[in-house]
């Protein structure tokens, strides 16, 4: 328990005041000692009314699970506490931090704001309020050790494939339909009418038939899909804007669970790998919609590695378990152009025999320095380094676009829809 800054407030002049008659007349000492007195037992009083902890009641409910970058919140019930109470929590790391939060009502909601994933952990919860007068302040701290698992923000996922719901690329490969003298899957034939394409025209069968047929195609379902995610050093960096800042890493296990989650619903096969400085989990492509909820717990137990990404081994191993040709979408990020020779050379490689979609994180800062005028001398020097390191990038692209990989290049807010988007893309020419 201790004294209140409006206690201080009137303490600090009530001295004052009690001195200054003896300024006058000696005999008035008495009117200082009263003051003293009255002070203290206002202070007596409030420490008195003050409820302790064995009056104040409550109950902490976290939800079942957290998302990356996404708020939730901590209901607080709170009851049998003082006036102006406040409440805030230890949490672990790699979680903005909670701040103070007032409390009002029986009911409070304490934000929560993962930065990682793992596990959340609140060790305790401090609760301050003051007593009726407001002199005093109580502090309690309360021992909470709850916890809670943090997983790739799911919510985001589900929203951002229901976009594409209703395209024409969404339903291709979902339900049958019918290209002339296009796809890859023969559906059936059909007579031959004015205006279809002669080349869907099957000469051996009007033969047969003694009738212009013509051949009909559905567009080809059953792909298998491999997200490969980079586990490096460089992808444990935070990117991003605001709430949104959080690593690498999460914002492409983001992306790459959007493109699974529609993937899946058009029926092809869609599994995972990881590698850093060593190879890491390998899930087969399988079909499904409920595929997706292993996807999700292997992406929540990936780990944040602190070592050199090595792209010779993690390429090449994820080479020997494809057995045919796949869809590889490989996420990961590059310093500089030196820096992204192996990769260039191992993504090359790659390319030969699967189909490499490559996607990196562009960072916005940079974007916004080089765009922004420069003021002061330090200001030109980062605008040219800027500006260097996304020329490099651009190099590196180039390269790896005449290698025959396909390249996804955007920021970490639009990866995920630009990453879509290349993946239906690929689905309606029927690429892979």
């Amino acid at each position: 328990m201790q004294p209140t800054m409006r206690a201080v407030a009137l303490f600090a002049p009530g001295v004052f005041l009690a001195v200054l008659p003896v300024l006058f007349d000696e005999r008035l000492w008495w009117m200082w000692v009263a003051a003293f007195a009255l002070f203290a037992a206002a202070i007596a009083f409030d420490a008195a009314f003050t409820p302790g902890r064995e009056s104040v009641r409550w109950e902490l409910e976290l939800p079942g699970r957290l998302y990356m970058g996404k708020t939730s919140a901590a209901t607080l019930t709170l009851t049998g506490a003082g006036a102006n109470a406040e409440a805030s929590a230890d949490l672990s790391a790699h979680v903005s931090p909670m701040g103070v939060v007032p409390i009002e009502g029986s009911e409070t909601a304490l934000p929560l704001v993962p930065t990682r994933r793992g596990e959340l952990v609140i060790e305790a919860l401090w609760i301050r309020y003051t007593g009726p007068l407001g002199l005093v302040r109580r502090t309690l701290a309360l021992e909470v050790d709850e916890k809670r698992p943090v997983i790739p923000n799911v919510t985001r996922v589900r929203g951002q494939a229901l976009m594409f719901s209703s395209r024409t690329e969404r339903r291709v490969g979902t339900k049958v339909e019918k290209f002339l003298g296009q796809g890859s899957e023969f559906e059936a034939l059909r007579e031959y009418l004015p205006g279809m394409d002669i080349r869907s025209i099957d000469w051996k069968a009007s033969a047969r038939h003694r009738a212009l047929l013509s051949r009909e195609f559905r567009a080809e379902r059953n792909h298998a899909v491999v997200i490969a995610v980079d586990t490096g050093y460089r992808m444990s960096e935070p990117i991003g804007e605001g709430e949104a800042r959080i690593p690498r890493l999460d914002h492409a296990l983001q992306a790459g669970l959007e493109m699974s989650w529609v993937g899946l619903k058009q029926g092809d096969r869609v599994g995972l790998f990881s590698f850093g400085s060593r190879p890491g989990q390998f899930i087969r492509p399988r079909s499904g919609v409920r595929t997706f909820d292993a996807l999700l717990s292997a992406t929540t137990g990936l780990e944040y590695g602190g070592s050199e990404t090595n792209y010779t081994l993690g390429i090449t191993t994820l080479a020997t378990k494809l057995t045919r040709r796949t869809l590889v979408v490989v996420m990961t990020d590059f310093a500089d152009a030196i820096g992204a020779e192996l990769l260039v050379e191992n993504l090359g490689r790659l390319a030969r025999k699967h189909l490499v979609v490559f996607v990196s994180l562009r960072d916005p800062l940079l974007s916004a320095v080089r765009s922004a005028k420069p003021e002061t001398p330090l200001d030109l020097e980062r605008t040219l380094v800027a500006d260097e390191l996304l020329s490099e990038r651009g190099l590196v692209l180039t390269r790896l676009k005449r290698a025959g990989v396909h390249c996804v290049d955007a920021p970490p807010r639009h990866v995920g829809t630009a990453l879509i988007n290349r993946y239906l893309q690929i689905i309606r020419r029927e690429a892979v």
